[in-house]
């Protein structure tokens, strides 16, 4: 979400009328009623209450402000285009994040000392976090169509809601995977063979729900793929020490957030079969997650250590615990509304760890030029 802030001659927005629907903001969740259409006018109905959802105004100290979101986004596209959007998850960017941190987390460890990541490949992994993330779920959604037909908050998915029928949804994962592989063809050869070893792993996970109680432990293997190809992708193959502490971190971390996201279904999930790590944990859930979050933070320290990094790195993963703490000690599996609240605010957790890397990486040309001047200095 992003806000742009009216100010100067612009405030003169203020005067303008844009009809019954904005005379109140009260009235603004009156307008989107019928996200589809009515039998009125369902064009007109639809593209006016996504126009207005995406144009929502908040008074933000004594300003208006233009507040847009991704649902809004997704909701002003043409009607035949939105299953699509919704099926790949573009209202809901929060998985892509997930799925792209790991990757800048090993791009910005790879970059040389006293250097930026570098901006092509956090650019293109950005792309490829968009496209594989939207083929998991299409993936996921296309093995689960029964299973989500059958839990509230999943009944309305493209798939289970008759949107989408299962061939269409095919053909749209071929698409996806086919820009995907574009992608992951314009990295080294090195990358390119490690990447496609992933896909296994995105295939397989939609299942391991059925079998086992720790599909979050699956998902992690495949969302943190990305902590062994962002570094080969720089440095033309992986520097283990590094790689394999990031990778176990971000397998942890996974374990963390998706096991929080697990308890808003569990309910759901005992009545039609499906396991998870909230089912088995249950109200030991907090004392695992403990036990996953000093892991997360340990592997982390490894990998920095590893890989030189220096005292802004280590000041960040202090913070990183911290919020981790926080997660867990304010968390309350009973309330599927704090359980996503919690969930969500990993992605902070992961920018700041992001910020940690660079600033660290950038720490280290100060820290190499103060050693060179006191080598000079004792000769």
């Amino acid at each position: 979400m992003f806000t742009v802030k009216l100010s100067g001659p612009l405030r003169a927005v203020r005067s303008i009328s844009f009809g019954p629907c904005v005379s109140h903001p009260s009235a603004l969740s009156r307008c989107s009623v019928d996200q589809r259409g009515g039998a009125g006018a369902p064009g007109v109905h639809s593209r006016t209450a996504s126009l207005l959802s995406a144009r929502r105004l908040a008074v933000t100290g004594g300003r208006r402000a233009f507040v847009v979101s991704a649902a809004a986004v997704v909701n002003m596209a043409p009607p035949g285009v939105q299953p699509y959007l919704r099926l790949m998850r573009m209202d809901k960017p929060i998985g892509t994040w997930l799925l792209y941190l790991p990757c800048a987390w090993s791009i910005g460890l790879a970059a040389a000392p006293g250097c930026l990541p570098p901006l092509d490949m956090l650019t293109l992994f950005g792309a490829g976090a968009v496209l594989m993330r939207g083929a998991g779920c299409t993936i996921n959604d296309m093995w689960d169509r029964d299973f989500d037909r059958k839990v509230s908050r999943t009944a309305s998915r493209p798939i289970a809601a008759g949107d989408v029928s299962q061939l269409q949804a095919l053909v749209f994962l071929g698409g996806q995977l086919s820009l995907g592989l574009g992608v992951l063809l314009c990295l080294n050869y090195y990358s390119i063979a490690l990447g496609a070893a992933s896909l296994s792993l995105v295939l397989l996970y939609p299942l391991m729900k059925r079998v086992t109680y720790w599909p979050q432990l699956f998902l992690g293997l495949a969302f943190n793929w990305g902590a062994l190809l962002g570094w080969s992708a720089v440095a033309g193959s992986c520097d283990w020490s590094v790689c394999l502490p990031l990778y176990f971190s971000g397998v942890m971390w996974t374990l963390i957030y998706d096991t929080v996201y697990a308890h808003q279904d569990k309910e759901d999930d005992v009545k039609i079969g499906v396991k998870s790590t909230a089912l088995m944990f249950r109200e030991r859930t907090k004392p695992w997650l403990t036990g996953f979050a000093a892991a997360m933070v340990a592997g982390l320290g490894v990998a920095g250590v590893n890989g030189e990094q220096t005292l802004p790195y280590y000041l960040t993963l202090a913070c990183v615990a911290a919020h981790l703490g926080h997660q867990i000690y304010a968390l309350d599996i009973h309330r599927p509304e704090a359980c996503w609240n919690t969930f969500v605010s990993n992605r902070n957790l992961g920018l700041l760890l992001f910020l940690g890397i660079v600033t660290g990486n950038l720490w280290k040309e100060r820290r190499e030029t103060l050693l060179q001047d006191e080598e000079l200095q004792t000769s």
